[in-house]
């Protein structure tokens, strides 16, 4: 494997989950946090997110990797159009089923979720359109680079098939650490769904869409079900999780 492919990994293995984790913890200290924090999150996210793609685009074109082996051609629109609305529709309705139940859950797990929900997720119909500007993102970005460019680069590494969707999640689950143990699981699940969909697809599209879907409703049902008061302690505690 190329150099820089090796890099990109390091960068996707360590330096993010690192980063989310130093960001979060910058949040949780902060006395509160209002409009303006979240939007400046929202803004510096989708940034940072549309640089990272396009560099391991960049990278990715230079070591001649194709559209094709990147997941960006459409096989069978007719195909991929039901996929993409079936699959956001369940995978949408699953998500607000999950986040009405840890929004009723107790325990340090559920209370954690809250918190970070009230410091992350939109307040108000100001913040919601950003933050849905977000979710577009984070579905096109963040399957770039983890169905796209490390699917691709681990299959042309000679890896199998299992073993590269196990990877890629594995990579997945790590860049949401920040959410602590619970969110790196279902992480970790849902990226091997998506790593999975994206060699029945042999595409990103529906991926792409799915991201959004689960995305969107966190920012649509997340305030509604999981935003309350929570104890001072809970936020302080955070980075034991």
């Amino acid at each position: 494997m190329p150099w820089d492919f090796w890099l990109i990994f390091i960068v996707l293995g360590v330096l993010l989950p690192l980063r989310g984790r130093l960001r979060l913890q910058k949040l949780m200290v902060l006395p509160q946090i209002g409009a303006r924090e979240r939007l400046s999150l929202y803004a510096s996210t989708i940034g940072f997110q549309w640089v990272a793609a396009a560099v391991v685009a960049w990278r990715a074109r230079a070591r001649g990797l194709g559209l094709e082996e990147l997941g960006l051609v459409v096989h069978g629109r007719l195909r991929i159009t039901i996929a993409v609305i079936v699959g956001a529709a369940t995978l949408g309705g699953l998500q607000w089923l999950n986040l009405r139940r840890m929004g009723r859950s107790s325990g340090k797990a559920g209370e954690f979720m809250r918190v970070l929900a009230g410091r992350i997720l939109p307040q108000s119909q100001l913040e919601l359109v950003p933050f849905l500007a977000l979710a577009v993102t984070a579905g096109v970005c963040e399957e770039f680079l983890y169905r796209g460019f490390a699917m691709a680069a681990l299959t042309r590494g000679g890896l199998p098939v299992w073993l590269v969707v196990l990877l890629s999640s594995v990579l997945f689950g790590l860049a949401h650490l920040y959410q602590g143990r619970g969110g790196l699981l279902s992480t970790l699940v849902i990226g091997t769904v998506f790593g999975t969909a994206r060699i029945a697809y042999d595409g990103l599209v529906p991926v792409m869409v799915w991201h959004f879907a689960v995305d969107a409703v966190a920012g649509l049902a997340g305030p509604k079900y999981l935003v309350r008061a929570a104890p001072p302690a809970a936020a302080a505690e955070i980075h034991t999780l």
